[in-house]
């Protein structure tokens, strides 16, 4: 795999400082201690331009190219899951039920590695923005910096992002123009009844068929309202209710989450959800409230910005390594909000072999951070080159 000389020189560096990311995870905005260890081995890199306590524990550093140019945005996320790590490794979380289980460890050292490099070289003009941010599993950690106004307050013109890939091919970089990642929605339909002795249901009014009709019903959403050649999930997670077997229960809910790639789409699932319930309602006798809950908007890289970083990526990894139409997922991820307001490109990592996203086993491998960084410090002094 190619990468950069000098980025290949301190690999071994990276790993440690992944490795130690990894034995000290942390959840969704408090992230501080990993923002202190990416705070000084910034300033060991002699960066000085350090911006923290952005979306609580997130922060920007800048790093000054070679005369006047715009400002380029690279984003890493920070934050770990709540699950206890089965990976078995020397380097495992020491934080009892925490984990990084998404590779936001390797992310960060990813950055890291990149923010040396640049730091040494300013092979470049304008300015690097290195954004790290908190929160990007569940907390819009992503949107929160947006909201605190790091592009404006900064100058960011463009923004791009790499996340790792589990079994994908080693160093393999891929994306696609438009959407690559979906909008994810919940929703909770809480379905009241009267309960009453198990032995007399004629007394009572069960909540328990309402759900499972209600639970139904969602599934002809996707098969009998929505047009099939359009990607659209809706899953029903969860159902609780009772507590006993000769009990029928006062109450009963139903959870569950929505993916989409359209607004319209959106409003035609939220609009649906919302009569099916109705309908149950009257049909069963029962009281049933349904509220439906968007969350992270779908991710949507811009055509020009998504060229440019599919070329610089054939650069660092090869034809056989790039791949520029890529299938879209139907995860979720914040950096969604930046793209909203930027132009910019997501891209995936391949990082070879292993257990999947979000599993107790998954550990990032530590042989394809220093693509990644090659691959940022090559945008870099691709999107803004020292005149010659």
């Amino acid at each position: 795999m190619p990468v950069v000389n000098r980025i290949a020189e301190f690999a071994e560096e990276m790993k440690a400082w992944r490795r130690h990311l990894h034995q000290n995870p942390e959840l969704g905005f408090e992230c501080h201690e990993t923002a202190a260890f990416v705070v000084a081995r910034l300033q060991e890199f002699g960066i000085t331009e350090i911006h923290d306590g952005i979306a609580q524990s997130g922060l920007v550093a800048l790093i000054r190219g070679r005369g006047a140019g715009p400002v380029i945005g690279l984003r890493a996320d920070m934050d770990a899951l709540p699950i206890e790590e089965a990976t078995g490794a020397d380097h495992t979380s020491l934080v009892p039920g925490k984990m990084h289980a998404c590779g936001h460890d390797g992310h960060t050292t990813m950055l890291l590695g990149a923010a040396r490099y640049l730091a040494e070289t300013r092979n470049f003009t304008g300015t690097v923005a290195l954004i790290f941010q908190p929160a990007e599993e569940n907390g819009g950690g992503g949107e929160l910096m947006v909201q605190e106004g790091i592009l404006e307050r900064f100058g960011i013109e463009t923004v791009y992002a790499l996340h790792t890939e589990p079994n994908a091919s080693l160093g393999q970089l891929s994306t696609t123009p438009g959407p690559i990642m979906a909008a994810v929605d919940t929703f909770e339909i809480h379905i009241t009844g009267q309960g009453g002795h198990g032995a007399m249901p004629h007394l009572a009014v069960d909540a328990i068929p309402a759900a499972v009709s209600i639970t139904q019903a969602f599934q002809t959403i996707v098969s009998r309202n929505h047009n099939s050649v359009e990607d659209l999930v809706v899953s029903v997670t969860q159902i609780h209710a009772g507590t006993i077997d000769n009990v029928i229960n006062d109450d009963a809910f139903v959870g569950g989450t929505v993916r989409t790639f359209e607004g319209l789409v959106q409003d035609m699932v939220e609009r649906r959800m919302s009569e099916i319930c109705a309908g149950h309602a009257a049909s069963f006798g029962v009281d049933v409230r349904c509220i439906y809950t968007r969350g992270y908007p779908a991710t949507i890289n811009s055509a020009p910005e998504t060229a440019f970083a599919t070329d610089v990526a054939r650069e660092i990894c090869g034809d056989a390594l790039t791949a520029a139409s890529r299938t879209r997922e139907m995860g979720a991820e914040d950096f969604s909000y930046l793209l909203q307001k930027r132009p910019g490109c997501y891209l995936f990592l391949g990082q070879g072999d292993g257990a999947g996203w979000h599993n107790a086993a998954f550990d990032f491998n530590d042989d394809v951070a220093q693509v990644g960084a090659s691959f940022f410090a090559r945008l870099v002094e691709r999107a803004q080159p020292m005149e010659t």
